[in-house]
C-alpha cells in the first residue's frame, strides 16, 4: 500500500553502478538521512557517492508522518536523569537547529513546508508530564507551554506544547534536493571489506570513509547493534471528512496515537508494536476512526518501522571504537525527520575531521547498560531458539507469519519478508532461500 506522499510524485531516477569507483566518502542508504548527507557533502565539494539497493526514499522515508520537531516524547527528563543538564541542552539545541535548517532549505522548494506547534500528551500519567515540565525549566527552555486541554476526541491528563515546529511532504522535499547528486540506485551492497564495498556481486567501490545510513545497520561484526536496538512497527490512516487538528499531536506512550493534518486529510497514527509481535495494527486505528469520526473515509493507509535504541537517543558517529573510517546513523526512535538532519550535520563534519559539539552526545559507543538491553537479549534468545522452519538470514532467528500484512517477520531485529521470501525491511541483506 502506498502512502499519501507517494501519490502523484515524480521522483528522480538514477543509474546503477556499472564500473569500479574510487571516492573519498561512500554513503550507503538512500533514505532521507543518506540524501541529506549527500546534499551537504556535495555543497562542500567532497568526492562522494551514495548507493541505494532499490529506489531512493522508497521505504521508511516514504512512510513517515513527516513531523519535524525537537519534542521527542517526554525525552528531556530522561536525558537529564541519565546524562545531566548539559547533554539535555545539547539535544534540544541540535534538534531546534535541525528545524531551522529545514526551514532554510525549504524556502524555495514546493514541499508543503509549514511551521506549526507540536503537542506531546499523556492519557493517564501526570507524573511523567510534571517531571518533563520541570526538566524543561531546568535546561532553560522557554518556547513551550503546559496545556490542560488539547481538544482531542478523548480525555487526557494534559500535554506540553513546543512552538514553531514544522511539517512537510518528505518526498516533494527529496525530489528537489536529490536532483544532480551523485546517487546510484538498484545497486545492492552484498559485502564490505574494510571500506571497500562489493556492489551487485560485481563492482567495487573503494572509499576512504563510509557512512552507513541503512536504517538498521547491516554490518554485524562491529557495534553490537543487534543487541542495542529493536524495531517498532506502526500504522497510519489518511482520513477524509474527519475533523482537522490545530498542530501535531503524539502520545508520550510509544503505543499511543498521533495526529497531524496534510491538506484536507487527518493523518491518524498508532497501532504500534514490536515487529514480529502482536499489536493493534490497522484495526486499532480503524476502530478509533469509526467511533470518533463516523463520517470519515479512509483514503490512504500505510505502515512503517522505526529503530528503537536502549536510551531513546540516536546512534550517530563512528560505527564502533575499532572502526575509525566507518560511520553510522541509526536508531531515530520514531523521530527520523529531525534526527536525519542532525545526523547529516554531525557526520559531514566527522568525515572531514572537523569537530562537532554534538558528537559525544550521540556517540554509538556510549554505555549500553540500560534496562532495554535485557529485553533485547531475551527476545534474541527466544528468536534463536524458536522451532520454526523459516529463519532470518540476518542472524538466524525464527520468522513468524504476519497474517494482517501477509509477511514473514523477525521479532529479534525486525527484518521482514514478503510471502515469496523477498526482503522488505533490513537488517537482513538477502532474500529467504
Amino acid at each position: 500500500m502506498k502512502s499519501i506522499w507517494q501519490e502523484n510524485i515524480d521522483m528522480p531516477k538514477f543509474n546503477s553502478v556499472n564500473n569500479d569507483l574510487d571516492v573519498d566518502v561512500l554513503i550507503i542508504g538512500g533514505g532521507i538521512c543518506g540524501i541529506l548527507c549527500a546534499h551537504m557533502l556535495d555543497k562542500k565539494g567532497i568526492n562522494y557517492a551514495l548507493v541505494e539497493g532499490g529506489r531512493i526514499c522508497n521505504k521508511t522515508t516514504a512512510n513517515t508522518t513527516a513531523k519535524i520537531t525537537s519534542q521527542h516524547g517526554f525525552i528531556y527528563n530522561k536525558i537529564v536523569k541519565k546524562y545531566g543538564l548539559d547533554f539535555a541542552k545539547l539535544y534540544l539545541d541540535a534538534n531546534e537547529n535541525a528545524i531551522l535548517e529545514y526551514e532554510k532549505l525549504c524556502k524555495d522548494i514546493d514541499c508543503d513546508f509549514e511551521k506549526t506547534d507540536n503537542y506531546v500528551y499523556t492519557i493517564n500519567d501526570s507524573t511523567h508530564l510534571e517531571n518533563e515540565l520541570l526538566a524543561l525549566k531546568k535546561i532553560g527552555f522557554n518556547n513551550f507551554e503546559y496545556c490542560e486541554s488539547l481538544g482531542l476526541p478523548f480525555n487526557t491528563c494534559g500535554g506540553i506544547k513546543f512552538k514553531n515546529q514544522a511539517q512537510l511532504n518528505p518526498l516533494k522535499f527529496i525530489a528537489h534536493i536529490a536532483k544532480g547528486l551523485n546517487i546510484y540506485e538498484n545497486s545492492h551492497i552484498s559485502e564490505m571489506i574494510d571500506t571497500t564495498a562489493i556492489v551487485n556481486n560485481k563492482y567495487k567501490i573503494n572509499a576512504k570513509k563510509v557512512i552507513v545510513a541503512t536504517h538498521f545497520p547491516f554490518i554485524n561484526k562491529h557495534g553490537l547493534y543487534f543487541l542495542k536496538m529493536y524495531q517498532h512497527r506502526s500504522y497510519v490512516l489518511a482520513l477524509e471528512n474527519a475533523p482537522l487538528v490545530n498542530g501535531m499531536y503524539v502520545d508520550e506512550d510509544k503505543k499511543g496515537l498521533s495526529f497531524r493534518n496534510y491538506n484536507n486529510y487527518l493523518l491518524l497514527g498508532g497501532g504500534s508494536h514490536r515487529t514480529g509481535k502482536k499489536g493493534g495494527s490497522y484495526m486499532e486505528l480503524e476502530e478509533f476512526a469509526k467511533k470518533h469520526f463516523p463520517n470519515a473515509k479512509i483514503k490512504y493507509k500505510w505502515a512503517t518501522q522505526d529503530c528503537m535504541t536502549l536510551d531513546d537517543m540516536p546512534y550517530i558517529g563512528n560505527y564502533s571504537k575499532s572502526t575509525p573510517n566507518l560511520y553510522v546513523a541509526t536508531g531515530f526512535n520514531k523521530w527520523g525527520m529531525s534526527s536525519s538532519m542532525v545526523a547529516s550535520k554531525i557526520l559531514c563534519d566527522l568525515v572531514i575531521d572537523k569537530e562537532n559539539k554534538y558528537s559525544k552526545l550521540f556517540s554509538p559507543s556510549r554505555s549500553i547498560l540500560h534496562g532495554q538491553l535485557a529485553i533485547n537479549t531475551f527476545e534474541a534468545l527466544c528468536g534463536w531458539l524458536s522451532f520454526t522452519k523459516k529463519r532470518c538470514p540476518h542472524l538466524g532467528c525464527g520468522l513468524k507469519w504476519n497474517k494482517y500484512e501477509h509477511t514473514w517477520d523477525c521479532s529479534c531485529h525486525g527484518s521482514r519478508f514478503d510471502k515469496d521470501g523477498n526482503v522488505l525491511n533490513n537488517p537482513a541483506n538477502e532474500n529467504l532461500k
